[in-house]
């Protein structure tokens, strides 16, 4: 519960009965809670709150020519490729399609410059044939020709300071700023559920409907739906990475009514289909 409060989630509360001691430190904690979420609204300020995912750390060593010379343990793990199939191979090989013309920049800009380096999502090929859209550093080691490129799986972008963005709006007032973080909390604890009318939403936080919309982009530079269903997105992407729960579960634990309404969103956002991104249940590939 103290991590989720220092990521700003102060929405957070722990259930327990265990027994008298438990039972007063988690009403202590929740108490705590309830007092930052109150002091944060009567500030006017927004918490903007991500959820923990796991991350995977991946680092490949590349000669001047590009060939892979070493990696990390994690790498052959990811992957799923057997270490000696891989290694003193063309890098370009673990790159998907989607990738290939940003890959071939790169290359380009390493040869051209000794000093390059950059930071961008590249999509990796798994040993069996799925996608890894993963977030990586490209470099040049210094006082050596060798490349390292290093990868960080994680769907999540940076939070940033909403708040500072809108320090000047009209939309200040408690009342405004309380529905706002209500509606953003409300989203992120309803995922798996469709989304009611905003006209619902003002009813439910008992604002007028026009205020909260506005209120809402203000703060998130996004409308309603709109950060719904990047949200959802975001964590079905995931879900289908790290569990082995169907697809058609996911689509349904995300709030989509249906598989196929699903499946054109996710192609539409990501620009691949959910089948295609490699699973934790699918084995070491030769």
């Amino acid at each position: 519960m103290l991590f989720e409060m220092a990521t700003g989630n102060m929405t957070f509360r722990i259930h327990d009965n265990s027994n008298d001691e438990l039972k007063n430190t988690a009403e202590a904690l929740n108490k705590i809670a309830e007092e930052l979420q109150k002091i944060n609204a009567e500030s006017e300020y927004i918490t903007a709150c991500y959820q923990y995912h796991n991350l995977i750390q991946l680092t490949f060593v590349l000669d001047n020519d590009f060939v892979l010379l070493s990696f990390n343990n994690e790498v052959p793990l990811t992957l799923k490729y057997n270490p000696d199939t891989i290694v003193n191979t063309d890098f370009g090989k673990l790159i998907a399609q989607q990738s290939k013309d940003i890959w071939k920049g790169i290359l380009d800009e390493l040869n051209k410059n000794s000093n390059y380096n950059t930071s961008l999502q590249l999509i990796l090929i798994t040993g069996d044939n799925h996608l890894l859209p993963s977030f990586c550093t490209v470099s040049r080691l210094l006082y050596s020709d060798e490349i390292i490129v290093s990868s960080v799986s994680t769907m999540l972008e940076e939070m940033r300071n909403i708040n500072e963005s809108v320090s000047g709006s009209k939309i200040r007032k408690h009342t405004e700023v309380t529905a706002v973080q209500n509606l953003h909390d409300y989203i992120l604890i309803h995922l798996d559920e469709p989304l009611p009318t905003l006209h619902h939403l003002a009813r439910m936080f008992a604002i007028e409907e026009h205020i909260l919309k506005n209120g809402f982009r203000t703060f998130f530079k996004t409308s309603v739906y709109s950060f719904y269903q990047e949200e959802r997105l975001k964590r079905a992407n995931l879900m289908i990475q790290q569990t082995s729960v169907s697809l058609k579960e996911i689509a349904y634990l995300n709030g989509f009514k249906g598989y196929l309404n699903f499946y054109k969103a996710f192609k539409k956002r990501f620009g691949y289909k959910p089948s295609d991104l490699s699973r934790p249940e699918e084995g070491l590939q030769s």
